[in-house]
């Protein structure tokens, strides 16, 4: 029986580390991050403004720039997830996020998905009749692949390289799996091109399944850097799905 996923699971591979030129001290107020600190700097140094004539903290002067529209400094902090337990179906509308985002996925051209998981839509969670019928079509789906890898390897058994002949017969295999099947990707994107995809895939708008991933990397990256990312609101809309609202749009 394959496995199957009902949430996503996001984990923090990379993140800013920040090293202060000792010939241009900042006077830092508050509690802050690396990312943090990284991008006010890169925004006191268009003004040359070290000495923070104005006092403030960094998350405070972050908000000011996210209110004054000023976007540009949050570029220099980069975060990498990896994201897992999501379908190539969400992974195909979240690749469209080109600009400042870098992605890796798992390619089902050279891993086997004979024993490959599947996200369970979320629009039939809770239903214990469609997600019967749902998951008889994916078990059916991956049976074919399996069946049609095997008849593959044959019929390309005059292909010496067998390395060479296994992506053959996965690659056209593949044609048979589901948009369902789960996928495995390394996002790095930098802190200003995180909050215009997470202001578009956690609105109401979004389709279930990316609105979820959406939130569950809202969440981890508002662990990671408040200052970037604490103006989104999460609250249940009237779908009655969790979504998410931004104070200072589109920064």
């Amino acid at each position: 029986m394959p496995q199957f996923f009902t949430e996503p699971k996001v984990t923090v591979l990379a993140r800013p580390v920040f090293a202060e030129p000792a010939h241009l001290p900042v006077k830092w107020m508050g509690e802050s991050t690396d990312g943090e600190r990284l991008a006010e700097f890169a925004g006191r140094l268009c003004y040359m403004s070290q000495k923070n004539p104005a006092s403030r903290a960094t998350r405070e002067y972050l908000e000011n720039i996210k209110k004054q529209g000023h976007g540009s400094v949050l570029e220099h902090a980069n975060y990498s997830l990896l994201l897992e337990g999501v379908s190539r179906s969400l992974t195909h509308e979240l690749v469209r996020h080109r600009a400042g985002f870098a992605y890796s996925q798992l390619s089902q051209r050279y891993v086997d998905e004979s024993d490959a998981a599947f996200v369970v839509p979320p629009a039939i969670l809770g239903d214990e009749a469609l997600v019967d019928a749902w998951k008889a079509q994916v078990e059916s789906a991956q049976a074919t692949y399996i069946a049609l890898v095997d008849k593959l390897m044959t019929r390309y058994q005059w292909v010496d390289d067998k390395v060479h002949r296994r992506k053959m017969a996965r690659e056209a295999a593949r044609g048979v799996l589901p948009n369902s099947t789960e996928t495995k990707i390394v996002v790095t994107g930098n802190a200003r091109a995180w909050r215009t995809m997470l202001e578009l895939r956690s609105s109401e708008g979004a389709e279930f399944e990316i609105r979820r991933m959406a939130l569950a990397v809202l969440r981890v990256l508002q662990q990671e850097a408040p200052g970037f990312f604490a103006d989104f609101e999460v609250y249940v809309a009237a779908d009655r799905a969790e979504s998410a609202r931004i104070a200072d749009h589109k920064v």
